[in-house]
């Protein structure tokens, strides 16, 4: 039964903590020559990297997450770019988590520098959500010397709205009587699973903001946007039950790298899938993981893309059948005269894995599987 069920059920109380600039900000902290200057995380300018994060020097110049390196570079030619250490930004992701976990279990990590947290009855019996982000955001200024900006309501997609409002550094508290009023002043793109293109979409049909959603009947929006409408229709009216999941399942497993210059030849792409192949082997025995589907990522030139895809009866997770099914995808796929800019691998279907193979959240904190 949910709380909406059962209106005698204590008001839930979510907190979304989100760091600010968390890559670049380790950057910063651990090495001075930083401070204060526009940092790009990710991949080098000179060939085909991505920006993983920026410092929020570096975004003034408009520079943002997943924008290519070149791009970055042409915003801020003084901008610095620094290679990701994942292994140090891992080790202070398990000193966040160790502070999180002074106030609840109930701790779903998003990434490694995200987290949603449900505070309704806290460890500390403190009973305040917005005295207890306060706490955290405090702790992880003085144990590690960054910040974080904490989102406070009583569900998870308005705590994470919150969480953006005032970075950073900011605590931003959205009350339930205050909700729907302020779902109804939301643009739409700030809605959760509406990219550029579905936000475009809506702006054509005359929907600006979460009050023009709100006129629509729930067949209207199903019509419109499918199975997602229903969740449109819930959410303008503040309606978001969804729990806080400490223990999600993962549901893949893989890697991915892109080329300095494209791939033309199946030998080319042959020689990438072997090194591919033995990122993902080695993540599934870290995780003690097997999949019964393997999906071949392709990306061309021209940006387009396909996936192709092949399930087996029992599971898989060693090297010499990763990469004889990659391979054999590839080849079905035919790409003869193709350029191609990155190739990947992944694993999923682990459901059905015996319980002693099968381990819960083993990679969650893993934000980026790809090379950068």
């Amino acid at each position: 039964m949910t709380i909406a069920e059962n209106p005698t059920a204590p008001q839930r109380k979510i907190i979304h903590i989100d760091m600010d600039a968390f890559y670049a900000a380790v950057e910063q902290r651990d090495f001075p020559q930083y401070r204060g200057k526009p940092i790009v995380v990710g991949g080098s300018p000179d060939g085909r990297g991505v920006v993983a994060t920026a410092s929020y020097e570096a975004r003034k110049f408009g520079i943002h997450s997943a924008m290519s390196a070149r791009r970055a570079i042409q915003l801020c030619p003084q901008a610095i770019f620094v290679r990701p250490r994942f292994d140090a930004y891992k080790h202070v992701s398990v000193h966040i988590r160790e502070i999180f976990s002074r106030y609840t279990d109930l701790i779903e990590p998003l990434s490694l520098d995200e987290a949603y947290l449900d505070v309704t009855e806290d460890k500390l019996q403190i009973g305040s959500a917005l005295e207890i982000a306060k706490q955290i955001k405090d702790a992880i200024r003085d144990e590690l010397n960054l910040t974080a900006s904490a989102g406070v309501s009583s569900s998870k997609f308005i705590a994470k709205i919150a969480s953006d409002m005032n970075k950073p550094d900011g605590l931003t508290f959205i009350g339930p009587s205050k909700i729907e009023r302020f779902m109804e002043k939301l643009p739409v793109e700030k809605f959760f699973g509406v990219g550029k293109v579905t936000a475009d979409r809506m702006k054509k049909m005359g929907l600006h903001t979460g009050a023009d959603l709100k006129l629509l009947s729930e067949q209207d929006l199903v019509m419109r946007f499918g199975k997602t409408g229903k969740f449109y229709f819930k959410i303008v009216r503040g309606i978001d039950e969804r729990p806080v999941q400490p223990h999600r399942e993962t549901k893949s497993l893989g890697a991915e790298d892109t080329f300095e210059q494209d791939l033309s030849t199946q030998e080319e792409m042959f020689t990438e899938l072997e090194q591919i192949a033995e990122k993902v082997t080695s993540r599934l025995e870290k995780n003690r993981l097997k999949g019964k589907t393997i999906t071949l990522k392709v990306k061309f030139h021209d940006f387009t893309q396909i996936t192709r895809n092949q399930s087996f009866l029992n599971p898989i997770g060693d090297y010499f059948s990763i990469i004889a099914a990659a391979k054999d995808l590839l080849i079905r796929a035919d790409l003869e005269n193709s350029k191609v800019r990155l190739l990947g691998i992944s694993l999923s279907n682990f459901g059905n894995l015996p319980p002693s193979s099968k381990i819960t959240d083993p990679d969650q904190l893993e934000l980026f599987d790809q090379d950068l």
